[in-house]
């Protein structure tokens, strides 16, 4: 007897769906066909011992398993749940006229229990936009689930109960999630808030601007000077997530596995820190089992690189590519994925190997030439790339001491979001341009040009530093986004000037 039986296989953080077909004959051998990785052959056993510990027969027949389209290669244990149900309604333990109607995915246990699956999301996605009835998945994946409406979403314990269901023995109550409600909970739950940051005063201005226009943000100081703190605590002054970016979001972190159990919506803005030794795989995605790599899951949000220049340089290298196109195309013999990757980076580095050059206090011991060669850990067009670089010294003991309350990221954030609603209205008819790090050479020749005042003094400013054509348009951009702070029209020379001043390490007389 022939059944199909409906599950998923996701590429990249979109679904494609898996025709499951079962065929019992006379004979006593177990054919799995359809490009199945490891996992998915191993799934005879688990199938085998889940059956019979929860009371069902395994069929003394010949069974043929094909995993269509055959050309897509199966990963992953998720399958189990899908490959056991064909098996029992091939034997007519399990009536066959609900199968065609529901997308069935788990992974199973000896004992017949459902253990959580990756990328749940994306497949309910998929299964509302093909038109299917339900989706049936362990239950700890039911809320991720049910954040696409309009798809019944039954999240189940074990076998028994998905078997039961099908043969209308028993009813499955489709998991409710209010998303928007969850969604508009959860914007505002920060850890950390900038009313804790003693001083600093210039270093809180260059976040807002980064904040206020996307940018990317770098960071050079002596330990202890507050860099890794204040960088934890951008997030609280970002403008809060759409409902379309938390959905996008949240299909990656699916994708990786990391939403957790019963997790909904992503609702604030990803952080993400990788440690320096990690792999340029582990940055950028792909594997032998392709997942999104640190740059995707920061997407939408903020990739923070402690100790830049302990970072291998050629894992540096592959971060130029994604900070200007905003996506990483991973090509391999086998497979080629496409994982957004729009992100806003924050870096942080001390100014010499002992960390102590420019300190107002303690004595650098450090040569020129390992000062020189430290930075140089660090490529040119990768810094060029950086459109805000702030040179940060210690807190002075006044200022630690003091008992008046920093202004706290909830005022910060109002000026911020005001200067992103001037940039959604300005790059409306643009389309994928929504700050102004995005801005494009003609977008910058439309709404960036300063005055003349402005123009001779950014004329000097590259003379005299010998700045390249991607630095000049990185001042720009920076100006355009100064004078929405200010909710200034027109560029003048005083937001120039202030945009100048974040090319720390841009000036040849740097911590002299």
């Amino acid at each position: 007897m022939l059944v199909k039986v409906y599950g998923a296989a996701v590429q990249g953080v979109d679904a494609t769906i898996v025709t499951i077909e079962v065929n019992t004959s006379r004979g006593v051998k177990f054919f799995l066909v359809g490009l199945p990785d490891a996992a998915v052959k191993e799934s005879y056993e688990r199938i085998r011992a889940a059956l019979l510990n929860t009371g069902y027969k395994f069929p003394r027949n010949q069974i043929t398993v094909n995993m269509a389209p055959a050309d897509i290669r199966k990963e992953g244990s998720a399958y189990d749940l899908p490959i056991a149900i064909g098996i029992l309604a091939a034997s007519d333990i399990i009536a066959t006229d609900k199968l065609s109607r529901y997308l069935i995915m788990g992974e199973l246990g000896l004992d017949g229990n459902l253990m959580p699956i990756k990328g749940a999301l994306p497949i309910a996605i998929k299964a509302r936009e093909l038109g299917y009835d339900g989706f049936i998945l362990p239950n700890q994946n039911a809320r991720e689930a049910a954040v696409v409406n309009n798809l019944n979403v039954y999240g189940v314990d074990n076998i028994v109960q998905v078997v039961r269901f099908l043969n209308g023995e028993d009813t499955l109550e489709p998991t409710v999630v209010n998303t928007r409600e969850e969604f508009y909970a959860h914007q505002d739950c920060f850890e950390f808030d900038f009313s804790d940051v003693k001083g600093q005063e210039n270093v809180k201005r260059a976040f807002e601007v980064a904040a206020a226009g996307s940018h990317n943000i770098i960071l050079i100081g002596p330990p202890g000077s507050g860099k890794s703190m204040m960088a934890k605590r951008l997030p609280s002054i970002l403008p809060p997530l759409s409902l379309s970016e938390s959905l996008e979001t949240t299909k990656i972190h699916s994708v990786a596995g990391r939403l957790g159990k019963d997790a909904s919506l992503v609702a604030v803005r990803p952080f993400r820190s990788p440690h320096h030794t990690i792999s340029s795989v582990a940055l950028v995605g792909g594997g032998t089992n392709p997942q999104p790599g640190e740059i995707s899951l920061a997407h939408n949000g903020i990739l923070f690189c402690d100790e830049l220049p302990e970072f291998n340089r050629s894992v540096l290298e592959m971060l130029r590519q994604p900070l200007e196109n905003r996506h990483i195309s991973i090509a391999r013999a086998k497979y080629s994925i496409d994982y957004p990757a729009n992100f806003m980076m924050v870096a942080s580095m001390n100014p010499c190997p002992c960390g102590y050059y420019n300190h107002p206090t303690k004595p650098c011991v450090c040569s020129p030439s390992q000062v020189q060669k430290y930075l140089n850990k660090i490529s040119g067009p990768l810094l060029d790339r950086i459109d805000i670089q702030v040179e940060i010294t210690p807190v002075p003991f006044d200022e630690l001491t003091k008992n008046t309350p920093s202004e706290n990221s909830a005022c910060i954030r109002e000026r911020v979001i005001r200067a992103r609603q001037i940039q959604e209205q300005r790059f409306a008819h643009e389309a994928g341009i929504h700050s102004n790090a995005q801005m494009t050479p003609r977008l910058l020749q439309k709404y960036a040009q300063p005055d003349e005042h402005g123009k001779l003094m950014l004329q000097s400013a590259m003379e005299r530093l010998n700045l390249s054509a991607r630095a000049y348009d990185r001042i720009l951009k920076v100006a355009r986004t100064i004078a929405d702070l200010d909710g200034s029209e027109a560029i003048l020379s005083i937001h120039i000037a202030e945009a100048i001043g974040y090319r720390s390490l841009d000036r040849e007389n740097w911590g002299a």
